[in-house]
C-alpha cells in the first residue's frame, strides 16, 4: 500500500505541472507607437552669375520644388553629379511687326495729310555684350500710304511739263504720289531693367518713291516709264519695349534721318529732279510687337 501511495503522490506530481503549463485562451493588445518627425529645411542662398547676364541670387527654400528662374532671364539650369551647371543663352532670333506715323518735310506743300500712316515687318538678332546690355541687329521693311497724287492727266499739278535728261532727251511728266516702301537696317543698344528695355540706336534706310514720265522710243515720246530713288539715309533712334511675355514684347520708337534731295534714276536714264542743296529730315513713331523665335 505504502508503494502504491508512493507511486501515485510521484505521478500527481508529475501531471500537475503540467497542467499548469497547457496554453489559455487570452486577448491579446497590441500597442504601434508612433512617431512623427518634422523636417526642417536650412534655407541657403545660391548665387549664380553666369558670364554675359545679371541676375537676382536664387534661393532654395522647398526640397520639393525647382526655384522659378524670371522669365526674362534666359537661364537653363541642368543637374549634374557635379552640382549645378549653368548655360546662358547669349543669343536671340526673332520677328517684329508692327505700325506707325511717318512725317516728311519735303511734301508738306503737296501733302494732303500731315501724316503718313503704314505697317512693317522686319526680322532680328540679339546678343547679350555686358551684364544687362544687349545689341540687337534688325532688317525691317515698311510699307507707307499715300498722302498726296499728282496726276497730269486729270488736273494740273506743280510738276507739269518737259524734264531734259543729262545727254538731253526729253521727259514728259505724268505722275506721282508719296506711297512707298522703305528698306531700313539698324543696330541697338539696350539695357534690361525689369520687363522694361530702354534702347537707342542707328539706322541706313533706302525709300523707294517712284515718278513715271513719258520718255523717247526710237526718237518718239510715246513710252510710260518709271523712276525710282536709291539713295541711303542715315539716321537715329531711340524708344523701349515692354516684356508682355517670355517670348513677346512691346515697342514704341521714334526714327528720325536726313534726306539730301530726291533723285530719281532709271536703267535707261539719268535724271534728277530734286536736284537741290535742301537737306529734308523724315521722322516716324512705330508701335511694334516682337516675338523671340529661338535662343542658343
Amino acid at each position: 500500500m505504502a508503494v502504491k501511495k508512493l507511486i501515485l503522490i510521484i505521478f500527481f506530481l508529475i501531471l500537475y505541472p503540467l497542467n499548469a503549463q497547457r496554453k489559455k485562451t487570452d486577448t491579446l493588445y497590441v500597442y504601434e507607437k508612433v512617431i512623427v518627425y518634422d523636417t526642417v529645411y536650412l534655407e541657403k542662398a545660391l548665387k549664380i552669375k553666369p558670364a554675359g547676364i545679371h541676375s537676382e541670387p536664387l534661393v532654395i527654400s522647398d526640397m520639393n520644388t525647382v526655384p522659378e528662374v524670371p522669365k526674362f532671364e534666359y537661364i537653363t539650369i541642368t543637374d549634374t553629379t557635379k552640382g549645378l551647371k549653368i548655360k546662358a543663352q547669349k543669343f536671340e532670333f526673332g520677328a517684329e511687326t508692327g505700325m506707325g506715323l511717318k512725317n516728311s518735310s519735303w511734301a508738306k506743300e503737296s501733302s494732303e495729310k500731315s501724316q503718313q500712316t503704314g505697317f512693317n515687318a522686319g526680322i532680328w538678332i540679339s546678343g547679350s555684350i555686358y551684364k544687362r546690355f544687349s545689341l540687337m541687329l534688325s532688317a525691317h521693311i515698311y510699307y507707307w500710304n499715300s498722302t498726296f497724287s499728282l496726276d497730269t492727266n486729270k488736273a494740273e499739278t506743280w510738276l507739269d511739263g518737259y524734264y531734259f535728261t543729262e545727254d538731253r532727251q526729253p521727259l514728259l511728266f505724268q505722275k506721282f504720289n508719296d506711297k512707298h516702301l522703305e528698306y531700313a537696317l539698324q543696330l541697338k543698344l539696350f539695357y534690361e531693367w525689369k520687363k522694361f528695355r530702354p534702347f537707342i540706336g542707328i539706322l541706313a534706310n533706302q525709300n523707294v518713291y517712284k515718278m513715271q514720265f513719258m520718255v523717247p522710243e526710237n526718237n518718239v515720246l510715246n513710252k510710260l516709264d518709271d523712276f525710282k530713288s536709291k539713295e541711303i539715309n542715315f539716321g537715329y533712334s531711340f524708344g523701349i519695349q515692354y516684356r508682355i511675355m517670355r517670348k513677346f514684347l512691346l515697342s514704341l520708337e521714334y526714327q528720325e534721318y536726313k534726306m539730301r534731295n530726291i533723285s530719281l534714276k532709271n536703267s535707261a536714264f539719268n535724271f534728277d529732279i530734286f536736284k537741290t542743296n535742301n537737306t529734308f529730315a523724315e521722322r516716324k513713331i512705330n508701335l511694334g510687337i516682337s516675338y523671340t523665335i529661338s535662343s542658343w
